[in-house]
């Protein structure tokens, strides 16, 4: 064989994309690649990391983790885990098509959490807040005992630092395996959020997609300021269930964040590349007019 032929044989080996992709396994693939799911564009997985899990074709916002959105607001090894040591039970021995507590261990294993919250402490820019970040792969993100007594804790943890407190959500509902301890904690939550009010605290919440049910009608939107992040669905039943319910057909974005926005149920939408520098100066004008007004006001009645 010439070296031609030779060096021409193992181009054509080289451009054969089957042969090349029979040696990759599917798990490699979707290693390498994602697929939006607005415009099904395939896009390789390292430029969807570089642009925060956001579609360059379509602007839409892929579901991240816990863990992820963690690392893309916080300031490097800034966040501080609280609580994390609560576990979850099975308080009713729930059992449907499987056992509650197998479910609760298959969701521990997809999402490598122990529960749908992380909560702690860190910074964002400098500036120390206090957060609780919900993962939609645990059980859909639903709202346990677990997840009310985590958020409950962290808004009093915010509390008694002082510092704004911030909730990151993204849920189904409340969990139906735990009746009516899931449904009691709206209520518990509300009450801690309540508490941070009177005491002056600031507390934003971020809604992403997708938020509803308990979480959505609890501490989700009982935020001083309500952020959404843009294209996330938001409401409280879904609307199919709405639909046929009132036999009518909604519009086409009802329950996005941009038709939210539009009849004031949410201060602002932002793009998840934007989303840390909003939260920042969010914070940086609250604790400067925490500082400035006192200050203003001891210069007049010593002028007085």
């Amino acid at each position: 064989m010439s070296l031609r032929d030779w060096f021409e044989k193992r181009r054509n080996k080289q451009m054969n994309a089957d042969l090349v992709e029979s040696k990759i396994s599917g798990d490699d693939l979707s290693k390498l690649w994602g697929k939006c799911f607005n415009c099904n564009t395939s896009i390789p997985q390292k430029e969807l990391n570089q642009s925060m899990l956001v579609c360059p074709k379509c602007d839409y916002h892929f579901r991240i983790s816990a863990r992820t959105r963690i690392e893309q607001l916080f300031d490097e090894n800034s966040f501080n885990e609280i609580n994390k040591n609560i576990l979850p039970c099975n308080p009713l021995d729930f059992v449907d098509t499987m056992c509650y507590k197998d479910r609760q261990q298959d969701a521990c294993k997809k999402s490598n959490l122990n529960e749908a919250v992380v909560t702690g402490i860190g910074n964002i820019s400098g500036w120390e807040a206090a957060a609780a970040v919900m993962d939609f792969a645990y059980m859909g993100g639903s709202m346990g005992s677990v997840v009310g007594e985590k958020v409950t804790r962290l808004i009093e943890e915010g509390i008694r630092r002082k510092i704004p407190i911030i909730a990151i959500t993204s849920s189904g509902g409340a969990r139906m395996q735990e009746s009516c301890l899931s449904l009691m904690q709206m209520a518990k939550t509300s009450c801690a959020v309540a508490r941070a009010n009177e005491e002056k605290i600031l507390y934003i919440t971020v809604l992403t997609e997708p938020t509803f049910g308990g979480v959505t009608a609890s501490f989700g939107t009982l935020g001083d300021i309500i952020i959404a992040e843009q294209g996330a669905r938001i409401g409280f039943a879904g609307r199919r269930v709405i639909e046929q319910t009132i036999r009518q057909k909604l519009p086409p974005d009802f329950q996005t964040a941009e038709y939210l926005l539009k009849y004031g149920q949410v201060d602002m939408v932002s793009h998840r590349k934007e989303l840390k520098e909003t939260l920042e100066k969010i914070i940086r004008i609250h604790s400067q007019a925490k500082t400035f007004i006192p200050n203003e006001l001891n210069k007049r009645i010593s002028k007085a």
